[in-house]
């Protein structure tokens, strides 16, 4: 402990950051709780109405609807107008908190965050032990927070932005090609490429069996059924050839990266492409941490799910989600690919384009 003297002006900002913090984390957690009661989606409908009206209407206890009303409303999430007593969403909220077809729909993915908080004692583990927590081995949470967390993205860039960045990539979808989904998850990137292409027929492969049950049921509701396939199979297990070989934001999550993007370029037909998009970093930990305004997020969702799920894996490399593109560029060149850019990025992501 240090026995420096204290500055009572600092102390005070420091305090003011804790108490930022713990203030975004319960209003997540409010979120996470609007978003499940259904309660944003009847706020947003038809106008500003009282408390008590929304309780009706959801089928909540009154009182509890009306202190999350409050504390919406002081979070200025919500609008609250005193001399009617009513509460409104303003139409941009909607989108974020409400409409989840919406490109900013995130009200959802606060599903991960809660699993890191109901995985407290598995982290813990993985730090007094060999650092390692499977993926499968978290609070059900994770996957459909993960889902949510970036299939906003996905509808919003992937068809429009992301594909097309790609070197002839686009022509072959839209005509018809083979595609490979890797670490799909539920599938959410599958089947916005599914739409966007109907011509093609994406696979996607996920070695947990849980999620691809619920890949096969999202592409049901969908509609798009004839042209994806879903298939339990590990990163170095999936069969075929494809013309587009694709990791969505889980390659630094697996234990040996490089012989995963080998295994991709013994898979990739010769004129095809790996789309691998990954977490936005700068490159160089210190700049990373000084000057990537995402790095708080993504290096603490690292330390509670990324690294620990490499760690458990044969190799355990251990990229971790802010690895950055140098660091990517030599795991595939490492693996054989003679050819490496970025071809497109968001706040949120690095576009990451690679060719045999």
């Amino acid at each position: 402990m240090s026995t420096g003297a204290i500055d009572e002006a600092k102390l005070e900002e420091f305090m003011g950051q804790m108490v930022g913090h713990m203030t975004g984390a319960t209003v997540c957690y409010a979120i996470w709780l609007g978003d499940e009661l259904g309660l944003y989606r009847a706020l947003a409908q038809d106008g500003a109405r009282s408390s008590d009206e929304l309780a009706v209407e959801t089928g909540c206890n009154p009182r509890l609807v009306r202190e999350w009303l409050d504390g919406q409303a002081a979070a200025g999430l919500i609008q609250y107008d005193t001399d009617g007593d009513r509460y409104s969403m303003s139409p941009e909220a909607a989108m974020a908190l409400a409409d989840e077809d919406s490109p900013a729909f995130t009200a959802r993915a606060m599903n991960a965050l809660g699993s890191m908080f109901l995985d407290m004692q598995k982290v813990r583990g993985a730090f007094a032990g060999d650092g390692g927590l499977s993926w499968g081995d978290h609070h059900p949470c994770l996957f459909k927070g993960t889902e949510w967390f970036f299939r906003a993205g996905y509808r919003a860039f992937l068809p429009g932005e992301w594909i097309p960045a790609l070197e002839g990539a686009e022509d072959k979808l839209a005509a018809g090609a083979r595609v490979a989904d890797v670490g799909c998850g539920h599938g959410a990137s599958v089947i916005v490429m599914a739409e966007a292409y109907p011509n093609s027929q994406i696979w996607g492969f996920d070695f947990h069996s849980p999620s691809i049950e619920t890949a096969r049921e999202r592409a049901r509701e969908a509609g798009v059924e004839d042209r994806t396939t879903f298939e339990v199979a590990g990163a170095k297990e999936y069969p075929g050839a494809f013309d587009l070989i694709c990791f969505f934001d889980c390659l630094h999550d697996m234990g040996d990266p490089v012989g995963i993007a080998s295994y991709a370029r013994e898979h990739l037909d010769s004129e095809g492409t790996v789309l691998l998009v990954e977490p936005f970093a700068l490159d160089g930990r210190a700049q990373n941490v000084q000057n990537n305004p995402m790095a708080p997020l993504l290096y603490a969702a690292s330390t509670a799910i990324c690294t620990p799920n490499s760690l458990s894996q044969e190799v355990g490399l251990g990229l971790g989600a802010q690895a950055g593109e140098a660091r990517l560029r030599a795991v595939f060149e490492e693996a054989g690919f003679s050819r490496f850019r970025r071809a497109a990025e968001t706040p949120l992501n690095l576009i990451l384009e690679a060719r045999p």
